[in-house]
């Protein structure tokens, strides 16, 4: 998190909803429609997903924070994210302004139409990764994840030795019938090919995964004629989400088929290849990984290309909120959001206040995040 400012935004969600709540336009707000949220809609936390026919769609692809909760905040957090990349690239601060009418602009695309609508131009940054997605094989996500294309995770700085009863409690998840059951579907293959494992690591991925368990597991779907193909699987622990929920919200109990249900009904390609288990008296979803998979990786932005991203990727979070409503539920959260418009910018009060002020915490937590750890590191 001390890397970039950027990247302390990203690892930070606690402080993000602390500060929200503190901040001066929190009470302009408004209460959208009760619909799953990702929580924690930063840019990283977006990207292309693979479906189950080849092809590649950029949604949400992460939801440990994701809740029935407020739309507005989904959008709070993806305008903070992109105005601390457009300061990364630095950009004069009328960029970042640009670029909150412009993701006002396809968010409402979005709800105008979910299931089509017009996404603007595909921004550079997202057609690049998509066609590095499209081209994506086994090894290059063995190489990638692996380092190495033959069958083994090689322990390390990232994969850790696991000890005994997690050996034991994952041998135990993949052999239940449902979950070989998901995994053979997922992967197309034969019902009577076999499912076995071949090998498993402790996984210490980033900041949301730490202090939990989490585990990268390596597959072979064995045939009758001992052929077998590989599968790669991040099984991960989920727990309470800081995002807070809408009043009278009702979600799963479990939190891992919380973040289940969340994946299915805003990211559909990610949430047909999840599946909640139980290990050690753990919640936890296990979710096969595709090649395609990866996330945006904004490392520098022009100011055009900047005001591109933030229309279409708001259009993308607009089209997984607008399709859990109806036709009369848009259009009046269309309406609640064009109703409240900035006099200094063509956007809701609310929102550019919001990130206004939110990136100015982030800014000084930064700041002093990194005087306490990295600097005494």
């Amino acid at each position: 998190m001390a890397r970039s400012a950027h990247a302390y935004v990203r690892g930070n969600t606690a402080k993000f909803y602390e500060w929200l709540d503190g901040s001066p336009g929190a009470a302009r707000v408004p209460q959208g429609p009760s619909v799953w949220i990702c929580g924690d809609c930063h840019l990283g936390n977006l990207g292309p997903l693979a479906n189950g026919e080849g092809g590649v769609e950029i949604q949400i692809r992460d939801l440990d924070q994701a809740v029935i909760g407020n739309p507005a905040h989904d959008l709070i957090r993806l305008g903070l994210s992109l105005a601390t990349a457009a300061r990364g690239s630095d950009l004069p601060g009328v960029a970042t302004a640009r670029m909150i009418e412009a993701m006002v602009v396809g968010y409402d695309a979005a709800l105008q139409d979910p299931h089509g609508g017009d996404a603007g131009v595909e921004p550079e940054v997202v057609r690049s990764v998509r066609r590095k997605a499209r081209s994506r094989r086994w090894r290059h996500l063995a190489r990638e994840r692996l380092e190495a294309i033959e069958p083994r995770i090689p322990l390390g700085k990232r994969f850790w030795a696991l000890a005994d009863e997690e050996r034991a409690g994952l041998k135990a998840v993949f052999a239940e019938p449902k979950v070989v059951r998901q995994v053979l579907a997922l992967a197309g293959k034969d019902a009577h090919r076999t499912v076995g494992m071949i090998d498993a690591a402790y996984w210490m991925k980033g900041c949301s995964s730490l202090g939990l368990h989490r585990y990268a597991v390596l597959l072979g779907l064995n045939d009758a004629k001992e052929r077998s193909d590989y599968a790669l699987v991040d099984i991960k622990e989920a727990v309470a989400p800081i995002a807070p929920a809408a009043p009278g919200a009702v979600m799963p109990a479990d939190n891992a088929e919380r973040v289940v249900a969340a994946a299915r009904a805003l990211s559909p390609h990610l949430g047909e290849r999840m599946i909640p288990v139980r290990m050690d008296g753990r919640t936890l979803f296990v979710r096969e990984l595709a090649p395609q998979d990866l996330k945006l990786e904004v490392e520098q932005f022009s100011q055009s290309e900047a005001t591109r991203a933030a229309r279409y990727l708001a259009f993308v979070v607009g089209k997984a909120h607008g399709r859990q409503m109806d036709a009369t539920a848009r259009m009046e959260w269309s309406k609640m959001i064009e109703a409240d418009r900035c006099g200094q910018i063509d956007a809701p009060t609310w929102l550019w206040e919001s990130v206004v002020s939110l990136a100015g915490s982030h800014e000084a937590g930064y700041l002093e995040h990194c005087r306490r750890y990295a600097l005494a590191a």
